[in-house]
């Protein structure tokens, strides 16, 4: 498992780790019992300091998401509640926003913008994308 940091992005690295987790949990493709990968692995992974990674897993362990077990690492909790398709919207709408807001600023009509997504929905990642 690997995180898609973007060191230029505006939003802080751990903040990046931790929206990336809560989606990840909430979609099912992180279940209960899951190991996350090391401070150390994802610090040299995305060349961060593990700092960064330690404050965005204990943030998430103070959520509840994360639990540590000792000497093995961070791994999902056992208790997640299922979340609602409301809040699982909640999570996706400030991207669309900001897609929708770069959208405007190039000058895609809305089919046009809507193609273009459903094509990104339709598109099978690579490897590269994840490494």
């Amino acid at each position: 498992m690997n995180f898609d940091i973007a060191p230029t992005s505006p939003i802080p690295i751990y903040k990046q780790i931790v929206e990336q987790v809560r989606r990840m949990v909430a979609s099912g493709q992180l279940k209960p019992g899951d190991d996350l990968p090391s401070v150390r692995a994802v610090a040299l992974h995305h060349a961060i300091n593990p700092m960064t990674v330690s404050k965005a897993y204990s943030m998430l362990e103070t959520e509840g998401l994360l639990t540590r077990r000792r000497g093995v690492g961070m791994a999902v909790a056992d208790a997640q509640p299922a979340m609602s398709a409301r809040d699982k919207a909640a999570m996706l709408r400030p991207a669309l926003q900001a897609a929708a807001q770069t959208a405007r600023q190039l000058g895609y009509s809305p089919a046009d913008a809507l193609r273009l997504f459903e094509q990104c929905l339709n598109d099978t990642p690579t490897k590269e994308d994840h490494d």
